[in-house]
């Protein structure tokens, strides 16, 4: 990408008109051999490079211009934009004029986002100030060069306002990896595969991984009645080598580009299913204890949100044992995640699947499940709480798990009985690929709606 021809470059007559007349401004300006951005198309996307050697890559009046008139320009012929940017933030020779393009670039790049078109951001060396903190960070896909300075100000105007030393923990590619503010690190030679994935001209699968079976059998909790029932289904769900979701997604997805995910619990991605975009949401119940904490659902729902916005078609692969519960969880707000989660997925306007793939607990799995159209595989169990919780709340007794999950109509089987799910899918990860391949060319958009009311009709007495 970098060495792509410009077929056009745009707005090369803007220029500033030195609105504060600060000293020495109008020299150095006539000195310039050009901007510190420059626009125009290449390829098959509109782009828009902040060049650092002009003025630090700053951003005054005619930089917000262009960038602007670039996204709108994008608008109207349909097109993706490339924003690369090396910045140290807003231009200070030009003052609140130059604040101002915050908002407007911000603004040009929601109306990009509102036609439904993607745009994707290479932060490199350094991104901070004013153009991290609007159409940088505002583009719905982000790749930082590795160990480029990244941050809202740079380590040394930190310093000297606060006094505070930037110790390296901060204001990196990889701390901002880290904590989910880019959705990948990639090196210089790394970076333009990368974006041409976003951009839907290479194919990058998914690598899968090895399951290994637990030593002697299962690792189903204790308890005192044999494996039999409902409960031999929900050993089979929580089988240690059972593919979790991001095993199915490995086989199911021809391409697959990471979005960020501080907490591995779920998984994001732009992705390919048997040729067509979509957005995925993948459990990975193996990845710590496989409970998703608040931040797992605000991941989920920030891909709700892109599917929504480029009108791509979402696909869930759910597999928890549940929410987490813990103290941590809880204050960061667990229970708002999850009902913000249902709401998200109740009101994005495309087609949504979702296939239970191991164990659906509780509404931790509800919410990434609220789909038009639910499948289930032949093993894999939901359930309104875990055997163990409701034989703890029933009988006061965890070990009657086995005894008491009959009572919770958990398996497939009792779930397709009940309407609750459209339809039960082989266990194997082929058998279910080529289910979710079918279903997604016949989505009825809605039944999110119309199968629970049934249910809840059917439940009345």
């Amino acid at each position: 990408m970098e060495h792509e021809r410009w077929e056009e470059e745009w707005d090369l007559d803007l220029r500033s008109a030195d609105p504060l007349r600060a000293p020495g401004y109008a020299e150095r300006l006539g000195r310039l051999d050009g901007e510190s951005v420059r626009t125009g198309r290449v390829g098959d996307h509109v782009r828009v490079e902040a060049c650092f050697d002009v003025l630090g890559g700053s951003m005054g009046v005619v930089h917000g211009e262009r960038v602007v008139r670039a996204f709108d320009r994008a608008v109207e012929l349909g097109l993706p934009v490339v924003c690369v940017t090396r910045s140290g933030g807003a231009r200070m020779q030009e003052g609140m004029a130059s604040l101002l393009q915050l908002g407007r670039t911000a603004a040009a790049v929601r109306r990009h986002g509102a036609a439904g078109l993607l745009s994707v951001a290479v932060l490199g060396d350094p991104t901070t100030g004013g153009v991290l903190a609007s159409y940088a960070s505002l583009c719905d896909v982000r790749v930082a060069e590795a160990g480029a300075t990244i941050g809202f100000a740079g380590p040394r105007v930190v310093e000297g306002t606060t006094g505070e030393v930037v110790d390296g923990r901060s204001h990196t590619a990889e701390a901002a990896l880290a904590a989910g503010l880019v959705d990948a690190v990639a090196p210089p030679e790394a970076v333009d595969p990368w974006v041409a994935t976003a951009l839907g001209r290479e194919v990058r699968p998914l690598p899968s991984r090895r399951l290994v079976p637990a030593p002697g059998g299962d690792d189903a909790a204790d308890v005192d009645d044999p494996v039999d029932g409902a409960w031999a289904e929900v050993v089979a769900a929580r089988r240690p080598d059972r593919p979790s979701g991001i095993d199915v997604a490995a086989v199911l997805c021809d391409s697959w580009l990471d979005l960020a995910a501080p907490d591995p619990t779920v998984r994001t991605a732009l992705a390919r299913v048997d040729g067509r975009e979509v957005v995925v949401v993948a459990s990975d119940r193996h990845a710590g204890d496989g409970r998703p904490g608040p931040g797992a659902f605000r991941q989920a729902r920030r891909a709700v949100a892109l599917a929504g916005r480029l009108g791509r078609p979402l696909v869930a692969l759910v597999d928890t044992p549940g929410a987490d519960p813990g103290p941590e969880s809880e204050n960061g707000g667990i229970a708002r995640e999850i009902a913000e989660t249902f709401a998200a997925m109740d009101a994005v306007g495309v087609p949504t699947l979702a296939v239970c793939v191991g164990e659906g607990g509780s509404g931790g799995a509800l919410a990434l499940a609220w789909a038009d159209t639910l499948l289930i595989q032949e093993h894999a169990t939901f359930s309104v709480i875990a055997p163990e919780g409701a034989a703890a709340i029933l009988r006061r007794d965890a070990g009657q798990a086995a005894a008491v999950a009959d009572q919770l109509a958990l398996t497939s089987g009792a779930l397709r009985g009940l309407g609750v799910v459209d339809g039960v899918v082989p266990d194997d990860v082929a058998g279910t690929v080529a289910a979710v391949q079918a279903a997604l060319a016949e989505v009825p958009v809605g039944r999110r709606r119309t199968r629970p009311d049934a249910v809840s009709a059917a439940g009345l007495a």
